[in-house]
């Protein structure tokens, strides 16, 4: 486990990461964990049925309304706005706060399983779970409350500093995912630390990740970017590894390497 001290030193020691070297590793990489990454995919879509279930109907309602009385009866929206009711919106926030918060989750998980397909180690369906527990919810909650207010901070300021924060963002569930002992207040200043630290490697290797994803995605029909969707979460993931490492497989090589 890395307290805080060790994992800030050791994003303040980064060796330079060359670019190409790690897009070709993310490739290498995203043929171990394609199929997870469309699992990933399909979770995250059955935990958002409900919420856009919640979302939608009324306004399939107010459809079907509006083809009875005609399309040009503006009676029917006014009708349909005025009738939600406080509850309703109550509902509707609640259910985006908790499906967010799980789907924070199942990215965290994404991230181990991802390490231990990169270690040839065997992965199970309920890893994707791993932080939808008690102990780690709460956690993930609040995390995902500060993605979400940095987000809307950035956005009042006139969005340009949305472009400077998707970069540690984007590590937020990653660091969480490694070092869940840490608190979310370490979690948030590390990954604005290693997000500093690697700003220029992660912006470019996520905007040529998310273009390939999409054109290789588009040219599967649209449905594979369920398949392509995920690879954007590998150069990231190899940063870290590159910068921090993980220390259980660190000693192993130690070890390996004294006995040789």
């Amino acid at each position: 486990m890395n307290t805080i001290s060790s994992l800030l030193d050791k994003i303040e020691r980064a060796k330079e990461l060359d670019f190409g070297t790690i897009f070709g590793e993310s490739i290498e990489l995203f043929k171990k964990t394609w199929l997870q990454g469309f699992l990933l995919q399909l979770f995250t879509l059955i935990v958002m049925l409900p919420l856009i279930i919640v979302l939608y109907a009324p306004f399939i309602g107010m459809i079907i309304a509006q083809q009875e009385s005609g399309y040009g009866d503006n009676e029917v929206f006014k009708d349909f706005f005025a009738g939600m009711s406080i509850l309703y919106v109550l509902v509707v926030i609640v259910g985006v706060f908790v499906l967010g918060t799980i789907s924070v989750a199942l990215n965290a998980a994404f991230y181990r399983i991802v390490k231990k397909l990169d270690y040839d180690e065997q992965v199970i369906t309920s890893d994707f779970f791993y932080f939808i527990k008690g102990k780690y919810l709460s956690k993930v909650f609040i995390l995902m409350l500060a993605s979400f207010g940095i987000g809307i901070l950035a956005a009042i300021l006139c969005y340009l500093p949305i472009i400077y924060v998707m970069v540690p963002l984007s590590y937020f569930a990653l660091i969480f995912a490694f070092n869940p002992e840490l608190s979310v207040g370490e979690v948030v200043k590390a990954s604005f630390k290693l997000g500093n630290k690697k700003w220029l490697l992660t912006f470019g290797l996520i905007i040529v990740a998310s273009l390939l994803a999409q054109i290789v995605g588009f040219l599967l029909c649209g449905i594979g970017t369920l398949f392509t969707a995920t690879f954007v979460y590998h150069p990231i993931y190899l940063i870290y590894k590159n910068v921090v490492g993980f220390e259980e497989n660190d000693a192993i090589e130690e070890i390996g390497t004294a006995s040789e």
